[in-house]
C-alpha cells in the first residue's frame, strides 16, 4: 500500500523566504512528489497536523483544498491499487495527476544526446551544464513539465543571482536552455503550447564593456621587448594575426591549414569551428607576414602552419578532446598575454578575445562599412555588430566633451 502526506520542501526556499509544498508518493521504499501548488514559509506549516497554521490569513481555505487535493490522491491511489496489484509509483504519481505529462529531465538529458552531433561541443558542453544547475536546483529529477510556472522560474532566476551570484547574461542562458526544451518538446507534440510559461518572463543582459586595443596600443604591443622567450612571442603573433585577419576567433587561429590559405589571393577559406558554416576572406599585409613566418617550405595541405597543437592525433580524436585542449592552449595564451599587458600598463587584462573586439572597433574607426564588418566576423545577424558601432559612438561622445567648448 502507498502512503501519501504533504512535505515542505525546505531546501528549496526562496528569496522571500517560502518554501514549495509537495504531495509525496511511497511505494516500495521508491519516492515521487507532485507539486500542490502552494508556497509557505516554514512557520505557517504544521507538519505532524499536516495542516497550514492559523498565522496564514488564508489558512482555513488552504487547508480544505489541500484535504481535498490528498483524498482524491489517496481514492486515486486505492482505485488503482485495486485494479492492478503491481503497480508501480510512477503510474501511481500519473493517477494522481490525472494525465501522463512527461518528466523533463527525462526529456532534457535524452535530447542533449541528439543534439550531440549537430552543435559544436561547446554549446552542447554550456546547455548540458544549464541542465545539471537547473536540476541542483529543483534537488530532484521528479521534474515534470507542467511543474514548471512563472512563479518557479521567477524564483529559479532569484537563486542565480542571489545565491550562485550569476550576472544578467548567464542567468538568461541558464533560463532560455530551459524554455528551449519546452520549445522542442511543443514542436515534437510532447506537450501541448498552453504549458509554455517562459513569455511572462522579463530577462535581461549584461551592459558589459568591449575593451580593445587603439591603434597605440597595437604599435605598442607589437614594439613590446618580450625577454620570456619565443613562446610570448608566438601567442603575440596569433593576436595580431587575428586582430588583421577579421578577429578570426582562438580554435580558428590554431587550426589554420595550409590548405585554408590561398597565397596567390591571399585569402582564408575554412569551416568556423563555432558557426559550422564555410567562411571565405582576403587578409591584409600584417596578417600575410604573420602567416608566412611560419609556413615551411614542402607541408602537406592538412599540417597545421601555427606551432601550437602537439598532440595532433589526440586533438583530432574527437571534439571532446579537440574542447579540453583548446582551452588548454587558450589559457596558456591569455597567461602570457596578460603578462604582455601588464607591461604595456593596461588598465585591463589582456587576453586573446580581445584581438576580436580590437579588429571590429578599429575597422569601423577607420571607416569600413559596418555591413563588411559584419560579413568579415562572420556574424549572423548584423545586430550583434552594432554593439561595437556604440564603441564608437560613445567614443566619439567623449571627444566632443574633452575637446569641444
Amino acid at each position: 500500500m502507498a502512503s501519501i502526506k504533504l512535505i515542505l520542501r525546505k531546501h528549496q526556499l526562496d528569496t522571500t523566504g517560502h518554501c514549495p509544498l509537495y504531495i509525496r508518493i511511497i511505494k516500495d521504499r521508491k519516492t515521487k512528489f507532485i507539486t500542490a501548488g502552494v508556497k509557505l514559509k516554514e512557520s505557517e506549516w504544521d507538519e505532524l497536523k499536516q495542516k497550514v497554521k492559523k498565522n496564514h490569513p488564508n489558512s482555513a481555505r488552504m487547508n480544505a483544498s489541500l484535504a481535498q487535493k490528498i483524498a482524491d490522491a489517496e481514492a486515486q491511489v486505492a482505485d488503482l491499487e485495486r485494479k492492478v496489484k503491481t503497480v508501480s509509483i510512477k503510474k501511481l504519481k500519473e493517477a494522481i495527476k490525472g494525465k501522463e505529462v512527461p518528466n523533463f529531465f527525462d526529456y532534457a538529458y535524452k535530447r542533449m544526446e541528439t543534439i550531440k552531433s549537430t552543435v559544436s561541443y561547446s554549446t552542447y558542453k554550456a546547455y548540458y551544464a544549464a541542465i545539471v544547475k537547473f536540476e541542483k536546483y529543483m534537488g530532484t529529477r521528479d521534474v515534470y513539465f507542467d511543474d514548471f510556472s512563472v512563479t518557479l522560474l521567477n524564483d529559479y532566476k532569484n537563486h542565480l543571482s542571489i545565491n550562485l551570484k550569476n550576472g544578467l547574461t548567464t542567468q538568461r542562458l541558464s533560463i532560455i536552455v530551459l524554455g528551449t526544451i519546452f520549445n522542442q518538446a511543443i514542436k515534437e507534440d510532447v506537450i501541448p503550447e498552453t504549458m509554455f510559461p517562459f513569455k511572462k518572463l522579463t530577462l535581461k543582459i549584461d551592459n558589459a564593456k568591449r575593451l580593445f586595443l587603439n591603434k597605440d596600443k597595437i604599435v605598442g604591443l607589437v614594439d613590446l621587448d618580450l625577454p620570456e622567450g619565443k613562446k610570448a612571442a608566438m601567442w603575440r603573433d596569433l593576436f595580431l594575426f587575428s586582430i588583421y585577419a577579421g578577429g578570426l576567433r582562438f580554435s580558428d587561429v590554431i587550426e589554420m591549414q595550409y590548405k585554408h590559405y590561398n597565397k596567390e589571393e591571399h585569402k582564408i577559406s575554412k569551416l568556423i569551428r563555432k558557426t559550422g558554416r564555410t567562411h571565405q576572406f582576403k587578409i591584409g599585409k600584417v596578417a600575410i607576414e604573420i602567416l608566412e613566418k611560419y609556413m615551411k617550405e614542402g607541408a602537406k595541405n592538412e599540417d597545421y602552419i601555427f606551432p601550437v597543437i602537439e598532440d595532433i592525433t589526440g586533438y583530432e580524436k574527437n571534439d571532446t578532446m579537440r574542447y579540453f585542449l583548446t582551452a588548454k592552449y587558450n589559457k596558456l595564451a591569455n597567461w602570457h598575454l596578460k603578462k604582455m599587458g601588464e607591461k604595456m600598463k593596461l588598465s585591463f587584462p589582456l587576453s586573446f578575445h580581445l584581438s576580436r573586439h580590437t579588429f571590429a572597433t578599429n575597422a569601423l574607426n577607420n571607416g569600413m562599412r559596418i555591413e563588411h564588418v559584419s560579413k568579415l566576423m562572420d556574424h549572423r545577424d548584423i545586430s550583434t555588430t552594432q554593439v561595437y558601432a556604440k564603441i564608437i559612438g560613445e567614443e566619439l561622445d567623449k571627444a566632443v566633451d574633452n575637446y569641444i567648448f
